[in-house]
């Protein structure tokens, strides 16, 4: 203003419209502040700037309580100038990443080694493998569902605001068998309490809807499971009904369970309830019915073939096994890691011996 009403310009020829000579205005924030820069960093990262006792060290690092906390510092500024200086500083909103495994097994990579060894063989040799595992339970209901789903723009389709179980709707058990060979699932959608009874009656329905007609020649049957839930390597119920199972195939059951810590390596996470959960998304699960038929609907261009069926049956929770029910079953213990390789054969087999 002092230089236009002294009758002083400064006209380039290329830019005519110019008329403040070079370097001239405010300067930045930064260059009149020095310490301005290096406060903002302290704040943001104490820990790394060797201030464990920053006012935002337990608060959330918001611009504008960055720009309060600044001003208190003496730096007077604005929000958007500290979101200005952050992105000049390489700084970026950013979520936590899962990254560090926390600890592990020493024999953790021994196991999964052992596993691929074992399922080539019986692969080889014509026998099912298979992987089995529970689904995140859902409520059954009128509920919002993550994700998005084509629909008239404007016209969301209505759900619950609040995620209420519904007493006489419940929940969903969707316990899953993943053939590795086919590229096959089978699910059961179970209405009642998540149980070793329920998960070996699925491998059970499993092999009378599907497994039976592709491995006629079956001479053993290897399932894959999870160190722990239903199927945990520790549970005794899970062995006792294994037992029950191994009676009426015929033929032994080996199970080899995932080391602790590892369970999103499980095959049937990834090749089979991955795309169940694409399949559903954004479509509120308001029957079992409808749980059922989106699970059968999914299908994947590797040829991935699903099917589902609701089990209506009672599996009453806290069932006790005692040691005598545990002495009966014809469980071999493998020499490496016996309490999570195992194999339980038919007790007929066992008298032969």
């Amino acid at each position: 203003m002092a230089e236009l009403s002294g009758g002083v310009s400064y006209v380039p020829e290329k830019t005519p419209e110019w008329i403040r000579r070079p370097g001239g205005g405010r300067k930045k924030a930064v260059e009149l502040d020095n310490t301005l820069q290096s406060d903002l960093e302290s704040l943001i990262e104490p820990l790394t700037r060797g201030d464990p006792q920053s006012p935002l060290r337990w608060t959330c690092q918001s611009l504008r309580q960055l720009a309060t906390q600044l001003t208190a510092l003496g730096h007077p500024v604005s929000h958007t100038l500290v979101g200005e200086l952050l992105r000049k500083m390489g700084y970026s909103l950013q979520a936590n990443q899962k990254t560090k495994e926390g600890a592990t097994h020493p024999d953790r990579n021994a196991q999964f080694k052992f596993i691929n060894a074992r399922t080539k063989k019986e692969l080889a040799a014509g026998n099912p493998v298979i992987s089995v595992d529970t689904k995140k339970k859902e409520l059954v209901g009128d509920f919002k569902n993550r994700g998005r789903t084509y629909r008239a723009k404007g016209n969301p389709e209505k759900v619950r605001v609040h995620d209420f179980s519904i007493p006489e709707l419940g929940r969903a058990n969707p316990y899953g068998v993943y053939d590795l060979a086919h590229n096959m699932g089978w699910v059961s959608v179970g209405t009642d309490h998540d149980t070793a009874a329920f998960a070996v009656e699925t491998i059970r329905r499993w092999w009378k809807s599907m497994g039976a007609a592709l491995y006629p020649k079956a001479q053993c049957l290897q399932i894959m499971a999870d160190g722990g839930g239903s199927n945990g390597s520790r549970v005794r119920l899970w062995k006792v009904e294994l037992q029950k199972l191994a009676e009426e195939l015929g033929f032994p059951i080996q199970v080899c369970h995932l080391p602790p810590a590892t369970s999103k390596w499980n095959k049937i996470e990834h090749r089979l309830f991955s795309f169940i959960s694409m399949n559903w998304s954004g479509k509120p699960l308001v029957s079992h019915e409808v749980i059922v038929n989106l699970i059968k609907a999914t299908k994947t261009a590797q040829g991935l073939r699903v099917e589902a069926e609701i089990d209506h049956t009672i599996y009453p929770a806290g069932q006790k096994v005692s040691d005598e029910q545990m002495a009966q079953i014809n469980l071999t213990m493998e020499s490496f890691h016996g309490e999570w390789n195992y194999t339980i054969a038919p007790l007929q087999q066992q008298l032969k011996l």
